[in-house]
């Protein structure tokens, strides 16, 4: 219990080189595609779906990017107990929550240029829809954060890929006008796709839905935006990982580093 308590306690050094503190993530002596990922807490419930979060960084990884994570320094729209899949009475910041994920290495969104990213990618999770927008409460009607949507209509207008899986698409469904978008399945096919209604709710933004398989990726050539189902489908974990890896790879490849 010692060991573990003062291991806790420690001051990680990494966090204090310059390396860290430029909050770039990449393999030694690799550099390729500066990647700026968005997460929105810690959690698939009220944030971040971090298996979502870790295969999207597992494959940039592979892909030779340089990852930089950032997220907004806004209070979640609420906390929920993950052993009991209910509301909890407490507050908690998408900033320090998405921390947890980026093993402390995070940035806030408001700090997010586009001048310094090849790309920038959004996992799913909840939190997507309740901390980075109001789809979950508002459905089309909804608004999304303002730094979020700044960074989309950025990279948008730079011609800079943007990637995004499971329900975050509907971010990019409710910013740009006319994109091209999937979250997998439009029926609920007896349970396997439990949120195949989001389809209908892209289609009210204005945007088109693509059909596509859990381990597929649609990209939007025209507008550069890449997107897959991820736990949109109730299936397997490494069928999900591939399917973020084929956005991954498609995002990586559209930055052409």
């Amino acid at each position: 219990m010692f060991t573990l308590r003062s291991f806790a306690f420690k001051t990680v050094p990494c966090l204090k080189t310059h390396a860290c503190n430029a909050g770039f993530h990449a393999g030694a002596g690799v550099y390729g595609a500066k990647v700026a990922v968005v997460l929105s807490g810690c959690g698939v419930f009220d944030g971040t779906e971090i298996h979502e979060a870790s295969a999207i960084l597992v494959h940039l990884s592979r892909g030779g990017a340089e990852v930089q994570m950032f997220a907004p320094d806004v209070s979640q729209m609420h906390v929920v107990d993950h052993s009991k899949g209910q509301p909890a009475e407490e507050s908690r910041n998408v900033l320090s929550e998405s921390a947890r994920i980026a093993r402390g290495n995070i940035t806030d969104l408001a700090k997010l240029g586009v001048g310094n990213h090849d790309a920038v990618i959004f996992p799913g999770g909840f939190g997507a829809a309740k901390n980075l927008s109001t789809f979950a409460v508002d459905g089309p009607d909804c608004k999304v954060n303002k730094d979020v949507e700044r960074v989309l209509k950025d990279f948008h207008k730079a011609g800079k890929p943007i990637g995004l899986c499971c329900i975050s698409p509907v971010l990019a469904a409710k910013i740009l006008p006319g994109v091209e978008v999937t979250v997998g399945h439009e029926e609920e096919e007896g349970g396997k796709w439990p949120y195949a209604g989001t389809a209908q709710a892209i289609k009210a933004l204005g945007a088109k839905h693509c059909v596509k398989e859990h381990h597929e990726a649609h990209v939007d050539h025209k507008n550069k935006v890449v997107t897959s189902p991820a736990f949109m489908c109730e299936t397997s974990l490494h069928l999900i990982f591939d399917g973020i890896g084929a956005m991954v790879d498609d995002v990586l490849k559209l930055s052409g580093k």
